[in-house]
């Protein structure tokens, strides 16, 4: 284990004493706007989750994707963060033994492992370290964990992402905002941020009887619907008849309720028509819960698997 470039930021471990039979796991959920991470106590294998989830700390840092502020200071946030919360939660790198790292601009093996290979210098051989796409989080936070059905996300961009339960996965969207494409809107500030920030406008304009905005609306929802159903359908999730039920779990806040345009039930109801079985979930608890709730269950997959091998 090296001290990598910030040594300093984990100099509290000199005076840190941890008890030897208290274990953690690290969840991180990371963006373009902020990254989260929470230190969780490890919870012996149960089908049922303890009810509060034993989070001992929770640490919040700034953009943690490459493609906007490039690997260094990316990673610079990571490490951060992930000392923050060790910190507050009175634990050490050698407590750890799960990490999952959930982060933006994933979208590729080749991102995956050079992000793998920065984490084994930075943790014990032991710990055992999951890198996925932000997207996952959000997933796991409706799925509590389990990696199985679709996630839609709708807020400063759109994606929709989904697993089977034999481990396929598939993706659509996730190239920009909500409201479609760049040529519909002239601004001289194009950030992913910026238009989507007009969607409560949009949405006033049309709960006002604007044609044109309720118009974009529509064309919104179907953009976003069909793009749930472009994973489903390559994934089969639906089964052959295409009644089968899954878990489809709706973030981001373009999706949450307005006085009359209901942007997250519209889509509901256009993917209904196709599939039945989809079963709407909002989550109750934030992405970096559900990457830490990911981690624990691909940590206790791995222990049961070692010992069948024994």
């Amino acid at each position: 284990m090296k001290r990598y470039r910030n040594g300093e930021i984990w100099d509290f471990e000199h005076e840190v004493a941890v008890a030897t039979n208290r274990q953690v796991i690290l969840g991180l959920d990371g963006g373009t706007t902020s990254t989260v991470c929470i230190c969780m106590l490890i919870m012996p294998f149960s089908d049922t989750l303890p009810h509060p989830l034993p989070v001992l700390a929770r640490a919040v840092a700034g953009c943690s994707n490459h493609n906007s502020v490039g690997e260094t200071a990316a990673r610079e946030t990571l490490e951060l963060v992930m000392a923050d919360a060790l910190s507050k939660s009175g634990s050490n790198r050698s407590a750890v033994r799960a990490v999952c790292l959930a982060v933006s601009g994933v979208n590729h093996p080749t991102d995956q492992q050079r992000i793998l290979t920065w984490l084994r210098d930075m943790f014990p051989s032991h710990v055992k370290l999951y890198v996925r796409n932000d997207a996952v989080a959000a997933l796991a936070s409706g799925t509590m964990g389990k990696l199985h059905g679709c996630v839609l996300i709708a807020g400063t961009g759109t994606i929709a992402y989904g697993f089977t339960e034999d481990g396929r996965e598939a993706r659509a969207a996730g190239a920009g905002p909500v409201l479609g494409d760049w040529g519909r809107w002239t601004y001289a500030d194009p950030s992913w941020a910026r238009i989507a920030a007009l969607v409560p406008v949009v949405v006033s304009c049309a709960e006002a009887g604007d044609e044109v905005a309720n118009k974009i609306l529509k064309e919104a929802v179907e953009e976003l619907a069909l793009s749930v159903k472009a994973v489903v359908q390559r994934l089969g999730l639906c089964g052959e008849d295409g009644k089968n039920s899954f878990p489809l779990v709706m973030v981001g806040g373009v999706l949450e309720a307005n006085q009359r345009w209901d942007i997250g039930r519209e889509v509901m109801d256009f993917i209904s028509k196709d599939y039945p079985g989809a079963l709407p979930i909002r989550p109750k608890v934030e992405p970096a819960v559900g990457a830490a709730l990911l981690a624990w269950n691909e940590f206790m997959k791995e222990c049961l698997r070692e010992a069948y091998r024994r």
